[in-house]
């Protein structure tokens, strides 16, 4: 922190849909900090994303890298557009690339139904859901993301694994059951793999089985991610803290966010040691871009779990308390709105609000 000791965030809006809900989510941010006594925040806007691509060639340009790496922070809107992609048709990601160049090993997607928010599990509303999944976000499968081998008879891709990024994604994992359970959660990690085919999942067993001494009060069991995927849809009330390979959680959290409503209400956060990037599940939506029917829940909840992730970092609760108070707004707000993707009339510009108005 600077400038006064406020925080300062880096805010890409993205492309498509990324950018209308990206203004809603900083005029929830100045109202916490208008309300919220110690807390402050210094904005900063940069480019990113397909259209900064199709106009200038690059899809993360070297003074925005060199923005977020300064930033206590980055707020990042849905990026890439399916009309725009790389010469060999692969689509602009510049969150991936935020991912590798920061070192942001543990991608975080929490699950929470909203009550007011469909889910087509039976029983999810009197049970409840809330989850977290995390997965490993700069190897697994996506190391060979653009590494790939092909010829005319065969293609390959290589998955990597290391110990570094493994032990510090177990300890990361741990200490977020452990903070869960600090909150009235279960306290409990999940390891989801397929340890009875790979030997690479077998050797991280091991792993964690070596870090979770230093977590005793957290409980640790281990499932293969195909019963994990049928335990998903059947009681995924069951499930408290989960950690996985790279491809795996990025199926994973796309099914668990159709469990609480789909991706317009599922955010996420890519956190390492020292930066972290905080946006929506859910793409841009070209489809829907520029008529007002966006739903800005997903990048709302974003910017709460950067307030969350910035108290724990700073030790500064306000920050926390900010945190937990937008929540409360969302969950409070949808005991009126009912988003058009439900099949209600609410756009944009009437779920941000009554999240305001929620505040």
């Amino acid at each position: 922190m600077s400038a006064n000791d406020a925080f300062h965030i880096a805010v890409l809006p993205g492309d498509g849909i990324g950018i209308e809900v990206m203004a809603p989510t900083l005029e929830v941010l100045r109202k916490v900090e208008a309300t919220t006594p110690g807390l402050k925040f210094r904005f900063t806007e940069a480019s990113a994303g397909a259209i900064h691509y199709k106009e200038t060639g690059k899809s993360l340009p070297e003074e925005t890298v060199k923005l977020c790496d300064g930033a206590d922070a980055i707020l990042l809107g849905a990026c890439g557009l399916p009309s725009i992609r790389y010469p060999d048709n692969t689509e602009i990601m510049p969150q991936v690339e935020l991912r590798f160049i920061f070192d942001l090993y543990a991608g975080v997607r929490p699950a929470r139904l909203v009550k007011g928010a469909p889910s087509p599990i039976v029983g999810a509303q009197e049970h409840g859901i809330d989850f977290v999944l995390i997965r490993e976000s700069t190897e697994g499968l996506f190391a060979s993301m653009g590494k790939g081998v092909t010829t005319h008879d065969e293609a390959r891709e290589t998955l990597v694994v290391t110990r570094n990024k493994t032990e510090r994604l177990f300890d990361f994992s741990l200490r977020l059951a452990q903070r869960r359970k600090k909150r009235g959660k279960e306290g409990r990690l999940t390891l989801v793999d397929k340890a009875n085919v790979f030997k690479a999942f077998n050797w991280q067993r091991d792993i964690l089985n070596e870090r979770k001494p230093k977590f005793a009060d957290v409980k640790t069991d281990m499932l293969y991610v195909d019963a994990c995927a049928a335990m998903m849809v059947k009681k995924p009330w069951d499930f408290d803290v989960m950690v996985m390979e790279n491809m795996f959680g990025d199926i994973l959290s796309d099914l668990a966010a159709g469990l609480i409503g789909g991706l317009g209400m599922a955010p996420s956060a890519d956190i390492g040691d020292k930066h972290a990037v905080f946006q929506p599940c859910h793409g841009t939506a070209p489809d829907i871009m520029g008529q007002g029917k966006a739903n800005p829940t997903a990048t709302i909840l974003s910017a709460a779990m950067m307030l969350d992730w910035l108290s724990d970092k700073h030790d500064l609760p306000a920050a926390g308390e900010a945190a937990v108070r937008i929540e409360n707004a969302v969950d409070k707000a949808y005991e009126t709105v009912k988003p058009m993707e439900f099949g209600g009339k609410d756009g944009t510009a009437a779920i941000s609000k009554a999240v305001l108005a929620a505040l």
